[in-house]
């Protein structure tokens, strides 16, 4: 409990006036408004976080100071697991032992696309080998980053393209689904209705399971624990049939608005050259990634109840709220998305750190 209380007290100091920057945060959400407005008006794919990361994005690239701490992020992560966690319904549980196949096919795509995306940047970049194993791991930027630290890699290049990598993969996913299914993409199924319409015992039941979530994602260590936690107990409330609140979509376009916004930012106050060249190379491994996870989604489709589109979602190494959000609006059954990505986090959390140990020491 003192590492959470650590972590507000932290989060509470990093707000001050004095360490927070307001105005450029301020003015990156105007940015990011004005995006997800156009978005919205072009009738395209998760606007309120597609369209607040190109502006952002673009405004980064440009130089224009902004900024989005990661202490903003947080409560959106958290909203999103309330989110996720309520489209796990009571037959979740029983299908879940139907979907080993494909998990096992999950953590073989995890050793095969870690594999590629270290042959790749071996073989195009000059970066040591700490900075090209943890720049490839797909998924866990947070961990790679404090890995990548420990171990002598350049932690703002592991940075980079992990925030390539989920750029590419969120902006592209949901425009290559909708051009191979012709679906609209709009936020249902665990959200839908206005907060107007939001009754008290359903905030009651929001407020406690974001609270208890919390804590019990600390007690239990989880990584990504504002994420997991709310996740694990609003999932557990839902398949129990002891509740089925939802969250007002105002809510959900908040946090899409927030974390689309916090992902341009990323961009921001590095030398345009070096990010352009980067840039460049972190495209293409990301290319290189998808070609490999469809490859593997095609296959897991021969042993599955669900088609090749719900598996590439699954195995598609994006952020777990980003392609949880995306799995939202497309009417995919969430659950399945997200036990899958839940699984590849812990695959690559677990996975990674040990393989980097065994392959330092046979070198």
């Amino acid at each position: 409990m003192q590492s959470l209380f650590d972590d507000i007290s932290s989060g509470v100091r990093a707000m001050a006036p004095s360490r927070f920057p307001y105005s450029r945060f301020l003015f990156a959400l105007a940015i990011g408004l004005v995006g997800a407005v156009i978005f919205v008006y072009l009738n395209m794919p998760l606007p309120w976080m597609l369209g607040s990361l190109t502006t952002t994005t673009i405004a980064a690239l440009g130089g224009t100071r902004i900024a989005a701490p990661s202490v903003v992020r947080t409560p959106m992560i958290l909203i999103v697991g309330v989110m996720v966690g309520a489209t796990f319904t009571p037959d979740i549980l029983q299908r879940f032992t139907e979907w080993w196949p494909t998990i096992v096919g999950l953590a073989l795509l995890g050793i095969a696309s870690g594999l590629t995306c270290f042959i790749y940047l071996r073989a195009f970049t000059d970066f040591n080998f700490s900075t090209s194993y943890f720049s490839a791991m797909p998924g866990g930027l947070i961990e790679m980053l404090t890995l990548a630290d420990e171990h002598g890699g350049d932690v703002r290049t592991v940075a980079l393209f992990h925030s390539v990598r989920i750029l590419v993969i969120v902006f592209s996913l949901p425009l290559i689904v909708r051009a191979i299914e012709g679906v609209g993409m709009g936020a249902t199924g665990a959200v839908g209705f206005s907060i107007v319409d939001l009754q008290f015992v359903d905030f009651a039941w929001i407020a406690a399971t974001a609270v208890v979530g919390v804590v019990v994602g600390h007690l239990l260590r989880m990584p990504a624990s504002y994420l997991l936690g709310p996740l694990l107990i609003s999932a557990a409330i839902h398949a129990a049939g002891l509740s089925e609140f939802k969250l007002p979509v105002e809510v959900l376009n908040v946090a899409q608005l927030v974390i689309g916004t916090s992902v341009g930012c990323r961009f921001a106050g590095v030398a345009s050259a070096t990010i352009f060249r980067l840039f460049r190379l972190a495209v293409g491994m990301t290319i290189v990634l998808l070609i490999v996870t469809a490859l593997f989604a095609l296959a897991a489709s021969n042993f599955s109840e669900f088609g090749f589109v719900p598996i590439f979602l699954a195995y598609s190494p994006g952020g777990l709220a980003e392609m949880s959000l995306v799995a939202v609006a497309l009417h995919i059954e969430v659950a399945f998305v997200a036990s899958h990505h839940i699984v590849r986090l812990f695959v690559v959390m677990g996975g990674a750190p040990l393989a980097f140990a065994l392959v330092k020491r046979f070198r």
